[in-house]
């Protein structure tokens, strides 16, 4: 077993019991639309614009995201490749449509922390929330392996 397999696993078992399952997940999808939200909206430096328009902090972070992936496994990283691009598409939807990118970003964030708080009623504490938020890309994988597994797709 490879080391990011032993991470899912490791994560799955952390996250079997959760208090409420449809408060957590959301609340982990919105941890990563904020997160990846306020990279997006950092400064880049200008070699950034001139390789091109789309890259800046955030995408930098989606393709390292989408490269661990494929470390995980191949049919994850195909699987996961929808959300990443959707992730990507939201942020280019605020930017064109004038809002503050940056301050939806943090609302975002701090509604997902919100959501990943009152799922975990059962093992309450900032340590469990940080580990969350460390493991905040593992998440939507694990998500996506438990679909894997009661659809029996091998990965």
């Amino acid at each position: 077993m490879s080391d990011p397999q032993g991470w899912l696993e490791r994560y799955g078992q952390s996250h079997q019991n959760l208090a409420y399952p449809l408060v957590f997940w959301p609340g982990l999808l919105i941890v990563v639309l904020g997160t990846v939200g306020l990279l997006w909206s950092l400064p880049i430096p200008p070699v950034f614009y001139d390789i091109s328009p789309f890259l800046n902090w955030g995408s930098v972070f989606l393709m390292a995201t989408t490269v661990y992936y494929f470390i995980i496994s191949l049919p994850i990283a195909i699987g996961m490749l929808p959300f990443l691009v959707a992730v990507a598409a939201f942020q280019l939807w605020i930017g064109a449509a004038g809002w503050p990118a940056a301050d939806i970003s943090l609302a975002l964030l701090a509604a997902g922390v919100a959501g990943l708080r009152a799922g975990r009623r059962n093992r309450p504490g900032i340590a469990s929330l940080i580990a969350d938020l460390q493991l905040m890309m593992i998440g939507p994988a694990w998500l996506l392996s438990a679909l894997y597994r009661r659809l029996n797709i091998p990965f």
